[in-house]
């Protein structure tokens, strides 16, 4: 990349300078033959006002003798050229039938570069041929005759000398490109750099790799791309441990109840103990077993997407009361009061809002020392059911974790844990799929406080 990049920068520098040289050479050349022909027009000017002294012989101009003369002054008037700082000097005159002499025409124009239509007097024009100027004044002389001063120069820019120091602006300018490019693609691909080698150790499972973290101050790409690989580095790291902390945790889980079944279908092998208890046991932990499953089958499908739902229009309140009961009936030393102000409608799917609110029962029941209060709150387009309980809470660096897998109370997943956590992961999927949201914070008597909202719907089927 820094080649490449050295590469551009140079090929953008030279063309700017050949397009920067080449406009200049234009713009000077132009201007320099503007200024050229305006200089030759003065003088052709001048040397035609002084004809008619110049052309006087004293002797008639169409004889021999006066002929002779004429040619001898033009002759001195061309020695003239380089006071006048002239290339070439000329004085066309007409012979008897009127018509113009071009012997002495300066090179390198011809007689067809002189329009007979404009050599009328009083009519000055110049031109410019193969970069010499060239300046036309026709007069009157003596004798009533036209004569027709021609001067020429040769356009010189005056670049000699600037056109060597451009060229050696431009090997500098060059020189301070490259190095510019070079210093420039070092310091911009050297974080590209580091996070192509980040992001191979990581690939290869180093995640404890980081790169360089950029100052608070920088809100470039680069420091944007550190930070995010840094951040994704922390996510894969903080997955993997939780990760090895579900494996730990479900194994742990089906440990417990296996070694009950295998006890006592031992017991039950050896006759001894008392086989209906025995069986009571194995039925229970197969049940929990079962659940286990269950939760761990749900969640794979709320989080692949493929969890279908049945919304429709159910009274919250209803529900609420429902999953008390049935959590009355499952924690005999916990009460379970809900609250509400009446019916309140929501959309939902029926079944899963039930298996939400026995999780967050469930959840509150484990805790609590005494009660659990669910509250029904309707609000806007959204109802909120608040589940309180009064046992030891939740600390307020926990709480953004409480709806993960595995949450057991930290914020980084250890291996010492052993609590499977899936029932609070499974609510915040299912409510998240019925549109609705989940949060948690710190009840009123300090115990933990658990919280979801869903969108209000019409009365429910069967009210009117």
């Amino acid at each position: 990349m820094t080649r490449r990049l050295t590469m551009v920068l140079v090929a953008v520098v030279v063309t700017t300078l050949l397009l920067s040289g080449a406009g200049t050479l234009l713009l000077a050349s132009a201007r320099a033959r503007s200024s050229t022909e305006a200089s030759l027009r003065g003088k052709a000017v001048d040397i035609s006002a002084g004809l008619d002294d110049l052309m006087d012989v004293g002797v008639p101009v169409d004889s021999a003798e006066g002929q002779r003369l004429l040619r001898q002054r033009l002759r001195v008037l061309a020695k003239f050229r380089d006071v006048l700082s002239l290339d070439g000097i000329a004085v066309l005159t007409g012979g008897q039938t009127g018509e113009l002499d071009f012997t002495d025409l300066p090179a390198p124009l011809t007689a067809e570069q002189l329009p007979e239509d404009l050599l009328r007097p009083g009519v000055v024009y110049s031109g410019t041929v193969d970069r010499t100027a060239f300046a036309v004044a026709p007069a009157i002389g003596p004798g009533g005759r036209l004569y027709v001063v021609v001067v020429t120069q040769e356009v010189n820019a005056g670049l000699g000398a600037g056109i060597r120091l451009f060229l050696w602006a431009a090997a500098a300018t060059i020189l301070l490109a490259v190095g510019a490019a070079w210093w420039l693609g070092r310091h911009l691909t050297k974080p590209i750099r580091d996070v192509a080698v980040a992001t191979q150790h990581l690939a290869a499972g180093q995640l404890s790799t980081r790169v360089e973290t950029p100052p608070a101050s920088r809100h470039d790409e680069l420091a944007d791309l550190q930070r995010s690989v840094n951040d994704m580095a922390a996510t894969m790291e903080r997955s993997r441990g939780l990760e090895q902390q579900f494996l730990l945790s479900v194994s742990h889980d089906l440990r417990t109840p296996l070694t009950s079944i295998r006890g006592y279908a031992e017991a039950i092998t050896d006759g001894a103990g008392d086989p209906a208890r025995a069986a009571g046991v194995i039925r229970s932990e197969a049940q929990r077993l079962e659940r286990l499953v269950a939760d761990l089958l749900d969640l794979a499908k709320l989080q692949a997407h493929t969890f279908s739902f049945d919304l429709r229009a159910v009274d919250l309140t209803e529900a609420v009361r429902t999953a008390c009961v049935g959590a009355a009936g499952s924690r005999p030393g916990v009460s379970f009061h809900p609250f509400s102000r009446g019916p309140v409608a929501v959309m939902a799917d029926p079944d899963r809002l039930a298996q939400v609110l026995a999780n967050l029962t469930e959840n509150a029941g484990k805790y609590a020392r005494s009660a659990v209060t669910l509250m029904v709150e309707s609000g806007g387009a959204r109802a909120t059911v608040t589940v309180d309980d009064d046992g030891p809470g939740i600390a307020e660096h926990d709480l953004p974790h409480v709806f993960e897998r595995l949450y057991v109370a930290r914020h980084v997943p250890e291996r010492r844990e052993n609590a499977s956590g899936l029932g609070l992961a499974i609510v915040r999927e299912l409510v998240t799929g019925m549109g609705g949201d989940v949060g948690a914070g710190r009840a009123p008597n300090g115990g933990a406080r658990l919280w979801f909202r869903l969108p209000v719907a019409g009365p429910p089927a069967g009210e009117s």
